[in-house]
């Protein structure tokens, strides 16, 4: 980028479809340096303002192309607040499809046609063909006025040419005269295309589009709360300490230099540095590590992490669009909006199938006057035209796939938020793995104990979840629960030494020395070498257990180690199944993770990946998924924390653990339900199943009309057949559509019902 030039986001309205995205980035482009990226998703632009030009000027520019445009305003809206774009089209669906479905019975069902029953149609379709169709006819006026076409012109000339034809048979070609019925012809018959009406051509079409309408605005509505849900995860009070005093503030009262406290289970406030108190510290938010960091006085901790263990005095570095948390939001934002635009089969045919079409129905109209100097069969030749190139099931081609595809997997626990990902899980061959929660299961737990052969396994773990029974370190809580009953053993003196362990004075059963008291050190081993000796045999397990990417906490008393307990994050049981998986559909997998190269090592050894990169934080992840990418690989990111929203958004596909926290699920294009890793496997498969039943529902509703155009300018198409034409089709495509619901997971049931799967 020129050094004189700016990024600048704005918001854009009026868009309904790729070829509104591609007329503004080519408006914007004749703009001397300018350079545009426009996202349909988000209804955002990124636009590069060289030296010279300004923000009055792009809007200017996107205003002349017939589109609103104003600046983003980095701060997001209150939800509370923030209009549901969703909303209005849900109420104009119901309100049409209510009207419709009576139109359309009667209309198809001549034993059910009674006296004015052609009357009742009309005031039925009447406000469905104009109001409800009326985003559309404004979008059709808008595209003409500045000389292009898009899905929407054929939807709207569709309706508008079904529609005033009925009017015109019901007013001045006999339709409407008492007790009229409307035959089933399959070919036409002179001076019949008068008694015709089309009205259910004109209420079900925009019924249909305004249904994929709705799904999408739907979508969009829950993309654009990711930013929203990240910054609500940051603290919305602070305990400020001023003259000695403590005082609760909102948040927004918070400045840099101030000092405030935090206590065990609150989360910080700010990025700060740490005045005084020691602490565990939980940051999975920021790294994805799964051991809370020991911290004490000048050590620096980051907004919205959850203190889990002391009272700490912090001293404000960063507040408000400073903090690492509004970082995140705007790398999540910036990802958002460099996505490639939706690639919209139908409106890169219909800006071409559009004027093809109305040209035919031109020539038709004339060439059946010049021929036959009868005005109602020509205006019936040239309105089955364009009735039966009319996209009916193209309304239908992505609704009909994308409702039965993700109803199969809701049923399997695996959420598809749109047909706008669906292109990218067909060309993946990368997916990024997140360590904890994703791989493993994000808990720490015991994995062995290792006694010496003056103790016995049980007794170590009995003394040492007595001793940690008392403390709150999610290391002591993990030791606690593998041994739960300590009820044999009496602990007095508890003292904890912050980020190294904990001793006590224990009074153990009989057998560990009955009523003596006896002073018990459990923690870190570099710790309890300072006032012990330790084995070379001990150690020598410590190092290896270790190495293993293993915690390792050392239980001692008599003065000599008695044992080690080693402490892990575990690997989910099915992990590696879905490692396999992944690699029989072609797709390589990596492994990105905040914590440690030992500790990620170990775990890649277990589930078999190859390619490990970890002690990254989340702009690191993004640096790698954008590595890949430029290296030509199309991406996938697994994960479940809000470490991983901004490489979430950045991948090609991305897929979220349902325990995960909102914001990574609301970045993501796939949300998985259960901790279960092999259904992302099985979220690739569905993905792909389902986009294959779209392209051929597209294919087949453009096929029927192609194919049925020849027979519509001959004159051998009633129109009233041109609609069932497209009736069948839409009967087709949902039919094709329903397929989906065959799919099946790809291991057996046993194995899934092994890793804690649902029967299915």
């Amino acid at each position: 980028m020129d050094s004189m030039s700016t990024i600048l986001d704005f918001d854009i309205q009026g868009m309904t479809c790729a070829s509104c995205v591609a007329r503004i980035e080519k408006k914007l482009s004749k703009l001397p340096g300018v350079e545009a990226s426009v996202n349909l998703a988000t209804e955002r632009a990124a636009v590069t303002v060289p030296d010279g030009l300004t923000a009055d000027d792009i809007i200017h520019t996107v205003e002349a192309a017939g589109y609103g445009a104003s600046l983003h305003q980095p701060d997001p809206i209150p939800a509370a607040s923030a209009p549901d774009p969703a909303a209005a089209l849900r109420d104009r669906l119901i309100i049409c499809a209510v009207l419709t479905a009576p139109v359309l019975v009667l209309s198809m069902a001549p034993p059910l046609q009674f006296t004015y029953w052609q009357w009742l149609c009309f005031a039925l379709a009447s406000p469905v063909a104009v109001w409800g169709a009326w985003p559309f006819h404004r979008s059709m006026a808008v595209n003409l006025r500045h000389g292009s076409t898009t899905m929407d012109t054929l939807v709207s000339i569709g309706v508008i040419a079904a529609y005033l034809w009925s009017v015109y048979a019901l007013f001045f070609g006999g339709a409407g005269v008492t007790g009229m019925r409307m035959p089933f012809e399959w070919l036409p018959s002179r001076g019949s295309g008068a008694m015709t009406i089309y009205l259910e051509v004109a209420s079900v079409l925009t019924t249909l589009i305004l249904l994929g309408r709705y799904f999408e605005a739907r979508a969009l509505r829950q993309s654009s709360a990711a930013i929203r849900n990240l910054l609500d995860l940051g603290a919305k009070d602070v305990t400020l300490v001023r003259d000695g005093n403590e005082v609760c503030v909102p948040i927004a009262q918070l400045g840099v230099g101030d000092q405030f406290v935090t206590r065990p289970g609150e989360k910080i406030a700010t990025d700060g540095t740490i005045v005084s108190g020691h602490s565990a510290i939980d940051e999975s938010l920021v790294t994805g590590e799964s051991v809370p960091r020991d911290v004490g006085p000048g050590e620096t901790v980051v907004g919205a992490t959850l203190n889990a263990q002391g009272r700490l005095l912090i001293k404000a570095t960063r507040v408000g669009q400073d903090t690492q948390l509004a970082q995140m939001g705007r790398l999540i934002e910036q990802a958002q909006t460099a996505k490639a635009p939706i690639q919209k089969l139908a409106d890169r045919i219909s800006a071409v199938f559009v004027p093809i079409v109305l040209v035919i129905a031109v020539l038709t109209l004339v060439g059946w006057l010049i021929v036959t100097h009868q005005t109602v069969e020509a205006f019936a030749a040239a309105v089955a035209v364009v009735v039966i190139a009319c996209p009916c099931a193209l309304g239908l081609a992505t609704p009909a796939a994308l409702m039965v595809g993700t109803g199969r997997g809701a049923q399997l626990g695996i959420l598809i938020k749109g047909p706008q990902i669906l292109e990218s899980t067909r060309r993946i061959d990368t997916v990024v793995l997140d360590k904890t929660g994703t791989i493993t299961t994000g808990q720490m737990s015991v994995v062995d104990i290792i006694a010496t052969a003056a103790a016995k396994p049980v007794d170590v773990a009995a003394v040492a979840a007595a001793v940690e029974n008392a403390s709150e370190h999610p290391i002591a809580r993990a030791i606690a629960a593998y041994h739960a009953d300590h009820s044999g053993v009496m602990v007095s003196e508890f003292t904890a030494h912050q980020g190294l362990g904990v001793t006590a004075v224990v009074i153990a059963p009989a057998h560990l020395g009955g009523d003596t008291p006896t002073r018990v050190a459990v923690g870190r081993l570099s710790w309890l070498r300072q006032d012990h000796t330790i084995a070379d045999e001990t150690t020598a397990q410590a190092d290896r257990a270790e190495a293993s990417g293993r915690t390792v906490i050392a239980v001692m008393w008599d003065g000599q180690a008695q044992g080690l307990i080693t402490v892990a994050d575990t690997v989910k049981p099915s992990s590696a199944q879905a490692i396999d998986q992944f690699r029989a559909l072609g797709v390589t997998p990596y492994l990105l993770t905040g914590d440690n190269p030992t500790v990620a090592a170990a775990i890649a050894g277990q589930v078999g990946i190859d390619h490990v990169e970890a002690s990254l934080l989340p702009q690191d992840k993004v640096g790698v998924v954008k590595r890949l990418q430029a290296g030509g690989h199309v991406v996938a990111v697994v994960g479940d924390g809000v470490n991983d929203a901004a490489a979430l958004a950045t991948a090609d596909l991305g897929i979220a653990m349902g325990a995960g926290a909102d914001v990574a699920i609301e970045a993501s294009d796939i949300t998985l339900v259960r901790d279960d890793l092999m259904d992302a496997a099985d979220a690739v498969r569905l993905s792909r199943a389902t986009l294959s039943r779209i392209k051929g529902n597209l294919f087949w509703a453009f096929a029927y009309n192609v194919a049925a155009i020849p027979l519509a300018v001959l004159g051998l198409l009633n129109p009233m057949i041109a609609g069932a034409a497209m009736a069948f089709s839409s009967v087709f495509v949902v039919q094709n559509s329903l397929w989906l619901r065959r799919f099946r997971r790809s291991v057996p049931q046993t194995t899934r019902l092994a890793a804690g799967g649902a029967p299915r």
